[in-house]
């Protein structure tokens, strides 16, 4: 499922902004989607748009957007392959460089360590993200406290 977390800062957790406007961390998942269907980021910006959200990403989606690249590029393929993995992993970190990326920070790892004891049913990155967007007064799927949108549907 892919996940949007959304929140009204308390004060400039993330960057200096006018009071109520509201921020969004948008997941690997949906960011992924992003890239790969030409028809979502217009959707994706109306919806934005309309609610009035800032978006951004975490360094975990990062991690795991080049994660996946590597292993992709690590694989035995054909020369003719290779040129377009290239090509098309060029396209993603340059996308990438167009987000605002949240930090894995202290605060981070302490809204981590809290959730440690709930047990969660909750991959370690979607944990990791979901408590960046804690530790920035966010909302995420299955995590107590916070909520969740999807925008590509």
């Amino acid at each position: 499922m892919m996940k949007l977390c959304g929140w009204e800062p308390s004060g400039a957790n993330v960057r200096t902004a006018a009071p109520r406007l509201m921020l969004a961390v948008v997941d690997t998942n949906h960011l992924s989607a992003l890239e790969r269907d030409a028809h979502l980021p217009l959707r994706f910006e109306e919806r934005r748009h309309a609610a009035g959200y800032e978006v951004f990403t975490t360094i975990i989606t990062v991690q795991e957007i080049t994660k996946g690249w590597l292993a992709l590029l690590n694989r035995k393929t054909a020369p003719s392959q290779l040129v377009l993995h290239y090509q098309r992993f060029q396209r993603s970190y340059e996308a990438l460089r167009d987000w605002d990326i949240l930090p894995f920070d202290q605060e981070a790892v302490a809204k981590m360590a809290a959730l440690s004891p709930h047990r969660l049913r909750t991959g370690t990155m979607d944990l990791k993200i979901a408590a960046i967007c804690l530790a920035h007064d966010a909302d995420f799927q299955d995590i107590p406290g916070l909520r969740v949108e999807n925008w590509l549907d």
